[in-house]
Formats: C-alpha cells, structure tokens, sequence
C-alpha cells in the first residue's frame, strides 16, 4: 500500500514537471491560475539544477537532469521502503 503510494506520487510530480516544462513554450499558460500552481510546486526543485546546470543558447536542459535525478530519488526510496516492509 506504501510503495503504491510512492509510486504514485513520484509519477504525478513526474508529470507535474513535464506539464511545466511544456507550459513553457506557451507564455499565456504560465501566468494562468494552474500555470502559478505549478510553478509554486515544481520551481523549488527545478531551482536546484538551475543553480549548477548553465543553459545551452536558448535551451535549458536542467529539467531533464531534474527529472533524472526523481527517477534515482523514487528508486532508492522504494528499494528502502522494501527493505524496511520486507
């Protein structure tokens, strides 16, 4: 039931990045009600890479190393969590 947890809120915040990063290429999104939503919720993490990782010309390729960096978060936390419900 956890890990389904997990899982599954890993891959809405996942989305939630994905669906930013597309709301990008679209300014009027942005500034709408949800656009502010998920800029509250996904900018902090986002904000991390953007620190370390310069953009290239016009292309900002920290999300990508973002959403890589969730993808080694989620699996360690759930090979933890087996091994602490197993």
């Amino acid at each position: 039931m956890i890990l389904t947890f997990v899982y599954y809120a890993f891959q809405i915040y996942w989305f939630a990045i994905i669906i930013y990063i597309l709301m990008s290429w679209l300014p009027g999104l942005q500034n709408s009600a949800f656009g502010r939503l998920l800029d509250k919720i996904v900018d902090p993490y986002l904000s991390i890479f953007r620190k370390f990782i310069p953009t290239i010309g016009m292309i900002d390729i920290s999300p990508i190393v973002a959403l890589l960096a969730l993808n080694f978060i989620q699996r360690g936390v759930q090979t933890i969590l087996v091994q602490l419900l197993y």
